[in-house]
């Protein structure tokens, strides 16, 4: 049996920063790169069901990006994951989550996993999108936001628990295989070990190219994109004001505050 773990590299922003030149990203000098936060619950997810099968599972971690992905990937290794592959070269650029999820869903198609776990979620661009993308372009089942899950090796059903709004939760069973985005606290995502970490270092990472997974260059990319960034920018600071004095003087002062305001 096979799980397939999709995880991210991504970007946060030093305490000073400055927009690239073009104005659509954060100049790189001031980015500070990790594993998303969400993909390591996934990853120990997938772990988990490893461990508990006596080590009749493969866990392979894919990654969409350059070459200093292969630090989040070494990470992943170093936890326990047997093989890594990462996917890239210049067409990819630009890709937005559902470029992102149509090499991920290429990826599974040649891997042929029985399970693909995904974070919910990245913590840089928040989209929450590439997961059910890629659920979508397999034609697989899917679940969102999974707090909790029930599943043995093998089985052609598994049973988990959705996190939903308002503190409410629901149990849904799932045929597979199938793609599974996961939430954080649904475990205790593990330290590699130094032992894990000198392996990890020795280990190969695959490097395959799109067209090697047999999609065109309109399929990545802006041109495989639905949407893309025209603009980021820091938004204008807002400013408070304490209105002293007495509560007719109170009153005074901010009935001509919302004449300001509205050019009166």
């Amino acid at each position: 049996m096979k799980i397939l773990v999709a995880v991210k590299q991504v970007a946060a922003v030093d305490d000073d920063f400055e927009i690239r030149a073009d104005g659509r990203d954060v100049d790189p000098d001031f980015l500070i790169h990790d594993l998303n936060e969400w993909d390591n619950f996934s990853l120990e997810e997938a772990m988990k069901i490893k461990e508990a099968a006596g080590g009749e599972v493969e866990v392979v971690v894919v990654s969409v990006g350059p070459e200093s992905v292969d630090e989040e990937l070494r990470k992943c290794l170093a936890k326990g994951a047997d093989r890594a592959i990462r996917v890239w070269d210049d067409s990819v650029e630009g890709s937005d989550p559902i470029a992102i999820a149509r090499i991920i869903a290429a990826v599974a198609k040649k891997e042929a996993p029985d399970m693909l776990f995904a974070g919910v979620q990245a913590s840089d661009h928040s989209y929450a999108a590439t997961g059910i993308a890629t659920a979508s372009f397999l034609g697989w089942p899917h679940a969102a936001v999974v707090s909790l899950l029930n599943y043995t090796p093998g089985s052609k059903m598994a049973t988990l628990q959705r996190e939903l709004e308002g503190g409410t939760y629901a149990e849904v069973e799932l045929e597979c295989p199938a793609v599974l985005t996961i939430q954080l606290g649904i475990n205790v995502p593990r330290y590699a070990s130094l032992r894990g970490i000198k392996q990890a270092a020795a280990k190969p990472i695959d490097v395959l190219t799109p067209s090697a997974l047999g999609l065109a260059a309109a399929d990545v990319g802006e041109a495989g994109s639905l949407s893309r960034v025209r603009r980021m920018y820091v938004p204008a600071k807002g400013q408070a004001e304490l209105i002293e004095g007495t509560p007719a003087e109170q009153v005074a002062r901010l009935v001509k505050i919302i004449q300001e305001f509205k050019g009166v």
